[in-house]
């Protein structure tokens, strides 16, 4: 789980998220909020994405002015279920 965060809100292509489904998300105003670990156990779920599921969210209020930071700034705005397996990631990474 602490790979997918870090896969999702991390790694990039030029500033983007680097996975296209975060980027559409993020692009358009929502949060990345939840990962579900064996979320999707069907055959395809297993073999796309080991079973993980990913929930964003959008608060109408914010959508506007968390995609102008994502577009302008390359910011990604995640809650702290995310932010917490990222930094877990980034202190047992060696990469």
């Amino acid at each position: 789980m602490r790979l997918c965060a870090w896969y999702l809100y991390g790694e990039k292509h030029r500033g983007y998220a680097l996975n296209p489904v975060a980027n559409f998300h993020l692009q358009n105003g929502s949060v990345l909020w939840r990962i579900n670990w064996m979320g999707d156990t069907s055959a395809r779920g297993i073999g796309a994405s080991c079973g993980m599921m990913v929930n964003y969210r959008y608060f109408l209020e914010d959508t506007a002015s968390n995609s102008a930071l994502y577009l302008g700034s390359k910011q990604v705005k995640a809650s702290e279920q995310v932010l917490a397996l990222v930094s877990q990631f980034q202190q047992n990474s060696k990469l």
